[in-house]
């Protein structure tokens, strides 16, 4: 009986996170928890918005009772803005996040982002894009120098495996051969990581 697999493809999605001001300390355990999570973070940046700024981000809750405070609350201090990186971001991203008010999220997702760094409905310590389109719009808004490409998929993906990571991969199971490390996996990581082409380089920018 002949099995039909599906043509090989590449999923790498991205999402906005920010780490807003009231938690702004807790950057470094926070960032340990999203790479320990599975995602990479290709971009970030230290800001502080004006109020007028975020507005403009948080355009689509104008006219909404908790706007003014929102956006009182997200001006008043230095935030975090990174784009984080990995097989649908978005969705996985959501889900560590948790809901959106904190009260909530320590009742019904109790090892959640939020329900941990957060306070309340509005101090909920971290954002995160609701859909790919508002990531891409997000993304733009804090990194306006970010090129977002179209994922690559059928024969593009292909020729990105041929080009790419097959003989990457092929190199770091040879060197591993060679080396013969006392834990074979996690070496494999860190060589794959170093090695990695297409490293993405990590963008900081402080304004203030």
């Amino acid at each position: 009986m002949e099995i039909l697999m599906p043509e090989p493809q590449i999923y790498v999605e991205r999402t906005l996170a920010i780490i807003k001001p009231d938690v702004i300390d807790k950057e470094e355990e926070i960032e340990d928890l999203i790479l320990r999570s599975g995602f990479h973070i290709i971009q970030k940046r230290k800001l502080q918005l004006s109020p007028e700024q975020c507005s403009n981000f948080y355009a689509e809750q104008f006219g909404k009772v908790f706007f003014p405070n929102l956006t009182a609350y997200m001006s008043s201090g230095p935030i975090i803005a990174m784009v984080l990186a990995r097989n649908c971001a978005v969705s996985y991203w959501k889900e560590l996040l948790g809901p959106s008010n904190s009260l909530r999220a320590r009742i019904t997702h109790p090892h959640s982002l939020r329900a941990f760094y957060g306070t309340d409905e509005l101090r909920n310590g971290l954002h995160g894009s609701l859909s790919i389109s508002s990531a891409e719009k997000e993304i733009q808004f804090m990194f306006p120098e970010a090129i977002l490409e179209p994922l690559p998929t059928g024969q593009r993906a292909r020729d990105y495996l041929k080009l790419y990571v097959k003989p990457t991969l092929l190199a770091g199971l040879t060197a591993l051969c060679k080396e013969k490390p006392a834990d074979p996996m996690i070496w494999l990581a860190d060589w794959l990581i170093e090695h990695n082409p297409n490293k993405p380089k990590l963008q900081y920018h402080i304004s203030q």
